[in-house]
Order: C-alpha cells, then structure tokens, then sequence
C-alpha cells in the first residue's frame, strides 16, 4: 500500500480541496485526477503517480493541504520504487532535506509590493538597527517566513533569527516590521477604510463570495496601483497591411487559428529589444532596475473565476504558428483550471486584449514586478487621409501603462513608436 502526497506547488501554501475525483475501491491509472486544489492564482488537478486501487481518501472537501501532506492510500502499486510505503518519520534524512529547503534562496519571481506594511529601506536607520545573522550571505528560513517577508518589503538578511540554529520565524519578521513602524513615522494621511453598508435597507440582496482567484487579484490590483507611479499612453496603429498579410497565412494554413495575439506578441518583444528598460524590474530599494536578458510574455486571460495572467516562456524563440498554439493552450489550461504554478510565475511584459469584447481604450494595471502592461482594444475600420482622400484602414487601438519611477514619458513614447511601426509594417521584425 501506497501513499500519495502532494507535489511541489511552488509557493502556494494551505491551498484548498475543491473536488475529490475518487472513492474507495476505485482503480486508477497514472496520471488520473485524485483530487482537484485550488490556490490564490489557479485551479490544478493532483493526478495519480502509478496505477493502484483507492483504499482511503484522506481529505476532504474544503480541507486545506500543503505540499508534501498525504491524500489518498492506494492499493496493488508495490512494485513502483520511486515511491515510500509511508510518510518520512522526522529524523536525520527528512531533517536534511528540510533544512536544504530552508536554505534555498527566494524565488526568482518577486512578489506584488505590500499593502499592510511599509517598505522598510535596506539600509535602516540606527533606530531600526539589529544583528546580521551569524551566517553573512546565507538566511535561514522557511518559505511561509520568506513569502510573508516578500509581502511586507522585509529584507530578511537584515534580521537576526530566534529559532533554532538563528532560523528566522514569523515573529521575527513581524517584530522587524513593528520596530520600523515605531522607528519611522507614515508619511502622509492614513487610507480610511470603507463605510459598511446594509444595502438590505434598500432591498432583496444576495451575498455572492469572491473566488479565490478573484480574492488575490483584488489584493494584486490594489497593491499595484497603491504603490506603481501609473501613466498609460494611448496610440492606433494601422494594421491594415497586417491583417491582409494574416489572411494570407490563413488560407496557406487553414487548421491553425492564427489571432492577431501572436504578431503583437512579436511586436512587443521587437520593441523590448531596442527599449529594455521595458523588460525589467525595479529593485525593492527603488534605486536601481533588474534587466532581464529572456522574455516571458503574460497572457491575461478571462475565466469564470477571475482574471488569470498565464506566462508565454521565452515567447522570443517561438515562431508565430507555435506562439498561435501556444497561447491558446495556456488560455484553455486557464479557463478549465488546469494551469501549473510555474505557468503563473516569471513574466517579464504582460498583454491585455479585449480585441474580442469591444472598446475603443482603456488604462490596463501595470502587473507589478513588471514596469509595464499593453492593452489592446478592439479593432475597427476608420477613415484615414492619406493626403488626397480618405480611405478606409484598419485601425488598432493600444494603451501603454508604465510605471514612471522606472521608465519617463519620451522613453514610453519611443517604445510605443517602435511597436506601432512593427505592427504596421510586420517586415520590422526582420531586421
């Protein structure tokens, strides 16, 4: 008898059982669902590592599970090695791997700045001042100490742990936190919160709880606009050209379904080439950027849960008909809530389009880390002088966000210049 756990979700910590796909007594094969879960970002199944019978579910649904914990007993799997007959007992091998754990550095991809706290400076004033840690360049901690530090705009290597070993705990981090609230006075007046409201006074209403998904991107939206200097710059590009030439490839490949999503997809990363600054990250301490030499392409897809931004990984190395192809996979995993944390994490320039839905604009949120976001809208055929008449020509709105502390307002106009050309005349990308 076999037990399956829960893999590595990145991440993702206490994520929800929103479905359970079996009962005792069923046969499974590999890689059937068993249990469906749901973190802050996506729905994922957690499939079946070898082929057995359920003896015993061991969740339930609404239980809450990390990775690692044990989710179902299976029954005729003995041959298959790779797996144990029962959870590690705590000793010196499950100590080592959990200390390696530990020890691992943050994850490349940072986190929205925070909403609770304010950002702590790296280099604090003698007020704030504590230890360095015993061990310099290395942190000791976990990854729920690390994330809810990344949240809070902590710098963990500047505290010095309580726990065993200088392990730093939770209580460290939110000390850390009270030290600098006492040290440095807020700057500016205090958010008020919302006035509660009993709308019922006014009528029939129903309460309709949020979706996870939706929760945290309430949280991320607000984060970003509470802490990224928005400025969005709007621009139509002539796609008339373009679109003949897409029309074209239609008919030479007519199973493949290939949206205007992928030329802007090249579009951007073309610009990005000549405007780096558009492909970076500012550092927490806001004094200098992180240029990224790859380009992870986020897709913002709609789902009946909420918006979810899946990531196109170096979308630069892929041609358009593989790009086509691989934006609609994403955007299927997303709406069918089958999406992995890894599809989630590390973009580098996100794009919104509601090309499908309509509008003529709009001012897209900047989806911090990133410094900026392209929103498209819906294309439409306008007359255009062209010195002697007014001829019809296909015209795509764009709407460029960017956050100001990193990128000026004619840098931003030359990034949009230089997409605008590319989509007008697609043999750019050539050059």
């Amino acid at each position: 008898m076999r037990e399956v756990t829960i893999p590595d979700i990145g991440d993702a910590e206490e994520v929800e059982v929103i479905e359970i796909c079996v009962s005792p007594g069923d046969a499974v094969a590999e890689n059937d669902a068993l249990i469906v879960i749901e973190s802050d970002k996506a729905s994922m199944e957690v499939p079946s590592p070898f082929a057995g019978t359920v003896s015993e579910v061991l969740v339930a649904l609404s239980d809450h599970v990390n990775a690692g914990d044990a989710i179902v007993r299976l029954e005729g799997a003995e041959r298959d090695a790779p797996y144990v007959d029962a959870p590690a007992e705590a000793g010196t091998a499950s100590e080592a791997a959990h200390a390696a754990l530990e020890m691992a550095p943050p994850d490349g991809q940072a986190e929205q700045p925070p909403t609770a706290a304010p950002q702590v400076d790296a280099a604090p004033q003698a007020p704030m001042a504590v230890q360095q840690p015993a061990s310099p360049g290395k942190v000791y901690a976990g990854p729920a100490v690390r994330r809810l530090a990344r949240e809070m705009g902590v710098p963990l290597s500047e505290i010095q742990g309580t726990g065993v070993a200088g392990r730093i705990v939770k209580d460290d981090v939110k000390a850390f936190v009270k030290r600098a609230l006492t040290a440095q006075p807020m700057q500016g007046p205090a958010l008020q919160p919302m006035e509660a409201i009993d709308f019922s006074r006014f009528g029939d209403v129903e309460i309709v709880p949020l979706t996870r998904i939706r929760q945290r991107g309430a949280a991320n939206l607000h984060r970003s606009w509470q802490h990224v200097v928005h400025v969005t710059a709007h621009d139509d590009a002539d796609v008339t050209d373009l679109e003949a030439f897409r029309a074209s490839l239609r008919e030479e490949a007519p199973d493949a379904k290939l949206t205007p999503l992928p030329f802007i997809v090249k579009a951007c990363i073309h610009a990005m080439r000549r405007h780096p600054r558009f492909n970076a990250s500012l550092d927490p301490s806001a004094t200098a950027l992180v240029c990224k030499r790859y380009f992870h392409i986020g897709i913002a897809v709609d789902t009946e849960d909420g918006l979810v931004v899946p990531v196109v990984r170096d979308a630069d190395k892929l041609g358009l008909f593989d790009l086509a192809e691989k934006v609609a996979a994403l955007s299927e995993a997303a709406r069918e809530g089958k999406l992995r944390p890894d599809d989630l994490q590390g973009g580098s320039f996100t794009i919104s389009s509601l090309g499908a839905i309509g509008g003529t604009g709009f001012t897209p949120i900047v989806n911090a880390p990133e410094v900026a976001i392209l929103g498209v809208a819906r294309l439409a055929v306008r007359p255009v002088w062209d010195g002697a008449e007014f001829r019809p020509r296909k015209l795509l709105p764009l709407s460029l966000s960017y956050d100001h502390r990193a990128i000026n307002g004619a840098e931003a106009g030359r990034f949009m210049a230089e997409l605008v050309a590319t989509l007008e005349d697609i043999r750019r990308l050539a050059l």
